[in-house]
């Protein structure tokens, strides 16, 4: 059984779910799922594994999950799986941030003018040798 966090800003297209569980697959996977109904099951990359990942984590979303210069988290990205694996799909413009330190989690969406090299969906096999 994974780690059960509190969604304090929605994931995109599942508005209705408040709370999801995590488990770490390996190092560079993770799923969640809707930790009351255990349905809805994601798999997401860590970027950090992937390329170099910075975006700035607007003031509301540090406030909503309570984020100080200390905090622990974990940023992660929605991969969607593809045969073969190396097409399947990053978004890297709405990474979900969790904050490890009281268990929240919401998803953030970076602009696309402001991080021109970043996309929705863009190739894993671009980033895996």
């Amino acid at each position: 059984m994974g780690k059960v966090y509190e969604v304090k800003s929605p994931i995109l297209g599942f508005e209705d779910i408040k709370r999801i569980e995590l488990e770490k697959v390996d190092n560079f996977f993770v799923t969640i799922k809707d930790a009351d109904n255990g349905d809805v099951v994601f798999t997401l990359v860590n970027p950090f594994v992937l390329r170099e990942y910075e975006f700035n984590m607007s003031t509301s979303m540090k406030v909503l999950l309570d984020v100080g210069e200390s905090s622990n988290i974990k940023i992660y990205n929605v991969v969607v799986l593809q045969q073969p694996m190396a097409e399947s799909k990053v978004n890297f413009l709405a990474p979900l941030i969790f904050n490890e330190d009281n268990n929240t989690v919401g998803q953030i969406v970076l602009s696309a003018l402001e991080y021109p090299h970043f996309n929705f969906a863009e190739d894993i096999k671009d980033f895996v040798a």
